[in-house]
C-alpha cells in the first residue's frame, strides 16, 4: 500500500514544483537572476599530502554557469587555476567559488565577498581572485537598447561609476581582511559577449546628432573604461589583473602586421592613462577585436569561447550541483599532471580554460 502511494504523492509533488522551476529557468540569464552557485572542488593529487585553497568570489562567470538552475561547469577559471596551482606546488588545491549569477558588482561585494569573508580567512588560503562588473554592463545595456526618444546614457555611465566603486571597495577588504598568509590576489576583468551582435544601430537617437547610434561603437568604450580600472585599481592596491578581455577578444598571432599578437597588444600597460588605455581598445585597435564566438588561435583555426547564450564561456570536464539545491562538494584527481610551458593542451580551446590559465600566468612558485 505503502509503495502504490508514492508515485501519486511523487505526481503531485512535481506538479507543484515544476512551475516553480519553469519560473526559474526562464530569469536563467546573467541579467536576470540572482541564483546562488556555491562549489568546493579539490584536486586531488596523487602522494600529496599539503592542502591549499584558492577562494573566488563573483558572478555567473566564475560560478560556471551553463543555463541550469541544478548544475554548473565543474572546471570553471578558478578550478581550471587550482589544477595549474596543483602541479606547480606539488598540492592538493582546493577551489572555493563562492559565487551569485545575476549579481551586480553591489551584490557580490555586500552579499559574497564582506558576508563570506570566512572562506578567504581560512590559513590554508593562499590565493584569492574575484570577478564583478559584468551584470551591470549587461543590464545597462538591455535598458538602452529598449530606448526610444532621446537617447539616455545615465544608465551606462551609472555601470561604470557603480563598477569603479565596488571594485576599489572589493580591493581594500581582501586586502584587510584575507588570510595573511595568502601570496596572490587577482581581479577577472570582462570579456565583451554579444559584440559582433551589437554592430546594429540604436532605436534612440542622440540629443546632439539627431541621430541612431551604432551600439558597438557606444559601449565598446564604455567596457574599456571598466576593464581600465579594473586593471589599474590592481595595479594600485597589490593585486594582478588577469586581462579576459585581451585573452578573449583578441587572435593570437599579428593580424594586423604591427609586430605583436593581438591578445597580446589589447592587453592593459601597467601605468597607462585611462585615455591612452580607452583610444587604444576603442580606437588604434578595434580592427583587431573580433567576437570572442570565434577566437582565432592562428589564422586558419577558431575556438568558441562563448555558450549559446551568447554570454557566457565555454567549458569541458562535466558539471557539479550548484544552484537551486545546493553546491557541491568533492574532490577528484588532475585532468592533467604536467603543463608544457605552463600551459595544459586545452588552454586556448575553451573560455574557461582560457580564463584559468590567464588567473595562472601570475601564481606564486611556492606555497
Amino acid at each position: 500500500m505503502t509503495t502504490r502511494c508514492f508515485p501519486a504523492l511523487r505526481r503531485t509533488a512535481l506538479r507543484v514544483l515544476m512551475p516553480a522551476l519553469a519560473m526559474l529557468a526562464a530569469a536563467a540569464p546573467a541579467a536576470a537572476n540572482t541564483l546562488t552557485q556555491n562549489v568546493s572542488w579539490t584536486i586531488d593529487r596523487a602522494n600529496t599530502t599539503a592542502k591549499y585553497r584558492v577562494v573566488a568570489y563573483g558572478d555567473s562567470i566564475y560560478a560556471g554557469y551553463n543555463g541550469s538552475v541544478f548544475n554548473a561547469a565543474k572546471y570553471a577559471a578558478p578550478t581550471v587555476d587550482a589544477e595549474y596551482l596543483s602541479a606547480l606546488w606539488n598540492a592538493d588545491i582546493e577551489s572555493v567559488r563562492r559565487a551569485k549569477s545575476g549579481a551586480v558588482a553591489s551584490d557580490v561585494y555586500n552579499n559574497k565577498i564582506v558576508a563570506e569573508k570566512s572562506y578567504m580567512q581560512a590559513s590554508s588560503t593562499r590565493v584569492v581572485t574575484f570577478e564583478m562588473c559584468g551584470n551591470d554592463g549587461l543590464q545597462a545595456r538591455s535598458a538602452f537598447k529598449g530606448q526610444t526618444g532621446t537617447c539616455d546614457y545615465s544608465g551606462i555611465n551609472n555601470a561604470i561609476n557603480n563598477c569603479k566603486t565596488y571594485v576599489a571597495a572589493a580591493m581594500d577588504f581582501i586586502n584587510a581582511n584575507a588570510y595573511a598568509g595568502t601570496k596572490l590576489k587577482v581581479i577577472s576583468n570582462l570579456h565583451y559577449p554579444g559584440y559582433a551582435a551589437d554592430n546594429v544601430q540604436s532605436a534612440c537617437r542622440d540629443a546632439s546628432t539627431g541621430q541612431t547610434v551604432n551600439m558597438q561603437t557606444l559601449f565598446l568604450p564604455k567596457i574599456a573604461t571598466m576593464n581600465y580600472w579594473m586593471c589599474e585599481y590592481a595595479r594600485q592596491k597589490g593585486f594582478q589583473c588577469a586581462d579576459n578581455f585581451a585573452q578573449y577578444m583578441g587572435a593570437d598571432y599579428d593580424s594586423n602586421g604591427d609586430g605583436q599578437v593581438d591578445s597580446d597588444a589589447l592587453r592593459y600597460v601597467a601605468g597607462e592613462s585611462e585615455a591612452s588605455y580607452v583610444n587604444r581598445i576603442a580606437g588604434t585597435l578595434r580592427p583587431t577585436i573580433r567576437d570572442a564566438n570565434a577566437h582565432f588561435v592562428s589564422a586558419s583555426s577558431s575556438f568558441d569561447y562563448i555558450q549559446s547564450d551568447d554570454t557566457h564561456p565555454t567549458y569541458t570536464g562535466g558539471t557539479v550541483s550548484a544552484g537551486l539545491f545546493g553546491g557541491t562538494t568533492g574532490s577528484g584527481a588532475p585532468r592533467y599532471t604536467s603543463f608544457t610551458n605552463g600551459k595544459n593542451p586545452i588552454w586556448n580551446q575553451y573560455g574557461h580554460e582560457r580564463m584559468g590559465w590567464a588567473v595562472s600566468t601570475t601564481n606564486p612558485a611556492a606555497p
